[in-house]
């Protein structure tokens, strides 16, 4: 009982600050429209769909190839 009334005051807590923002509402309207710009930049610029259009053997091979790639040790 005591868990659930912290969280509804830490809830309570976010929910009244979130009202009585002025400034604050566009603000985060702008983070999470960067957030949405930059991942998506990101996905289709440098992450690849590696696997797309391979068969499923393909796919299990491809895998396991790259997790058994050796590394570089330069510390020798």
């Amino acid at each position: 009982m005591k868990i659930k009334n912290t969280i509804i005051s830490i809830w309570n807590f976010y929910v009244e600050g979130f009202k009585g923002m002025t400034w604050g509402r566009p603000l985060w309207a702008l983070i999470f429209l960067k957030v949405i710009i930059l991942f998506l930049v990101l996905r289709m610029f440098f992450f690849e769909p590696i696997l797309a259009g391979k068969s499923e053997a393909e796919k299990i091979d491809h895998v396991s190839t790259e997790l058994i790639k050796p590394t570089i040790n330069n510390n020798k």
